[in-house]
């Protein structure tokens, strides 16, 4: 039975951030999200983690594709040496910048595993967000950055968590098909893998689901693919590729989740390619719930993570 808390954010979270069904047509959607990114702070967001500056050292390094140029920040800890890189894909409908709970998340993630194996370096590129930009102006560039990173000590752990868990599984498709050193593993929080939306229960989990709704998940798919005929790629909706010979996996999902379908999908997929990949779905749970701050199930995901990851 999900714990009180998990109750709590059920209802709150959803009204913080703001989540509603979209008020009117497409075009009013996107010229809204558009205003909204010319509001945005777009600096790397560490107020959620006590401390970070003392514990931590943030580098910019500075991406670019078809001549968009985006960052990438490298966060290292001060007192250990990295063995090993956390490369950390943000969600957000790949409308949302990166948010401060997402930094908690893998720096908490890091720390903790670095305990046991030496310091953990983590890699989160700040992708360009759509309506106004496509997967095309980002993807080939993280792929070379954790190809770089995949040759260093201890190679990389790709994670990702909504959209940015289906863009982690992207990226592993890409390193695999381009011949690059793969990741050592995969974890994927409630992914967006499937943007097709293909799977016919989505409907019926857009009724249970406090968070998401299937008009904008619908909206922001053809934005991110740039147009119907690229929504099935690899680099889109990498549950309908070929998932055979990637690295080993750990996926999460509640049933309170609208990506719910998807992730079952991509899990039957997996099955039938013979990939390793470990499925967790939690009775009751809404979307990303081993993101969100101070819950006991987070906490039980993160346990499980750990053992998977060491």
């Amino acid at each position: 039975m999900p714990s009180r808390l998990h109750q709590v954010y059920a209802r709150v979270v959803p009204r913080v951030r703001k989540a509603e069904e979209m008020g009117g047509p497409e075009p009013e959607e996107r010229d809204r999200v558009v205003r909204w990114h010319l509001t945005l702070d777009r600096s790397f967001p560490t107020r959620a983690v006590p401390g970070f500056h003392r514990k931590f050292r943030v580098v910019r390094e500075e991406l670019t594709q078809g001549g968009v140029t985006f960052p990438a920040y490298v966060v290292t800890p001060r007192h250990a040496a990295p063995t090993r890189t956390l490369f950390y894909l943000h969600g957000g409908g790949y409308m949302a910048p990166i948010d401060p709970f997402q930094v908690r998340y893998i720096t908490r993630l890091a720390t903790a595993l670095g305990s046991s194996s030496g310091g953990v370096r983590v890699v989160m590129p700040d992708y360009p967000l759509a309506p106004e930009h496509t997967w095309r102006d980002s993807h080939d560039a993280i792929v070379e950055l954790a190809a770089r990173y995949s040759r260093e000590p201890g190679g990389i752990a790709l994670v990702g968590d909504s959209s940015g868990g289906g863009y982690a599984l992207a990226i592993a498709i890409s390193l695999r098909d381009r011949g690059h050193a793969q990741a050592t593993h995969v974890v994927l929080h409630a992914p967006w893998v499937d943007l097709t939306t293909s799977t016919p229960e989505t409907e019926a989990y857009d009724e249970v689901d406090p968070w998401l709704f299937v008009g904008k998940l619908r909206a922001y798919a053809l934005w991110w693919a740039g147009g119907s005929a690229d929504l099935g790629r690899p680099e889109v909706s990498p549950a309908l590729a070929d998932l055979a010979g990637l690295p080993p996996g750990l996926m999460f999902c509640g049933t309170r989740d609208l990506l719910l379908p998807g992730c079952r999908l991509l899990a039957r997929r997996a099955s039938e390619a013979g990939w390793s990949l470990t499925y967790v779905e939690q009775q009751g749970l809404i979307h990303a719930y081993p993101v969100l701050p101070f819950l006991r199930e987070a906490r039980v995901a993160m346990r499980q993570t750990l053992r998977f990851l060491s």
